[in-house]
């Protein structure tokens, strides 16, 4: 990877798109040339699969913690050589959600006791296996639950076609997964982290993209 890979993390309706619009509109008006993707993938076979299975359909599979990591992670797979060319094209590639959300919800899924393993598991998986890139900064937006919700309720009510899915209902694993997303920056998990709250400076994140480029 040539461009500085930097991904933004976060629970559904933590802002996450809403910052990697602006920073890529802040990015390019520096002069730096950005690409950009968002996982899951929707459109795409494995990340269609997951949705479905979010919404009740393929036979039960979202009550199996491992049959959707691995449907997520075989949608970053499929990407493999989008993100390559991507990253020869422009300085930076920001990514909205990357292996990390794999492995905050995973581990919040399988609770405490097993959280570690999961991450472990993830890791392995995804980057030592199918050999995705890891990432030169994760940011993390570290907005509060109840913040979130609201915010994922609003885009439900907004668009009709935009039916919150299983895991975007459930607040018991929205925070469980906030909780396993600081772990995973306290720890510095597979690269540096920074962590942010709500709303925050575009122009001060852009600083810390652009580091190194």
């Amino acid at each position: 990877m040539s461009a500085r890979l930097v991904v933004v993390e976060g629970l559904d309706g933590a802002g996450k798109n809403t910052l990697t619009t602006a920073l890529v509109a802040e990015l390019t008006r520096r002069g730096h040339t950005v690409g950009r993707l968002a996982f899951p993938r929707y459109g795409t076979l494995h990340a269609d699969l997951a949705a479905d299975a979010l919404h009740g359909g393929q036979a039960g599979t979202a009550d199996s913690p491992h049959a959707m990591a691995l449907l997520f992670a075989m949608d970053r797979h499929a990407a493999l050589g989008e993100l390559t060319a991507l990253s020869a094209a422009n300085d930076v590639v920001l990514l909205d959600r990357y292996v990390a959300s794999n492995a905050a919800y995973t581990a919040a899924r399988l609770g405490p006791e097993r959280a570690e393993e999961a991450v472990e598991w993830i890791g392995a998986l995804e980057f030592d296996r199918f050999g995705l890139p890891e990432p030169d900064l994760q940011i993390l937006l570290d907005t509060p639950v109840d913040v979130a919700a609201r915010r994922a309720g609003a885009r439900e009510a907004a668009d009709p076609g935009r039916t919150r899915d299983r895991y975007e209902r459930d607040a018991t694993l929205q925070a469980d997964t906030g909780a396993n997303y600081r772990r995973l920056a306290d720890s510095s998990w597979r690269s540096p982290w920074t962590v942010l709250g709500t709303d925050p400076d575009v122009s001060a994140v852009a600083d810390l993209v652009v580091v190194g480029t």
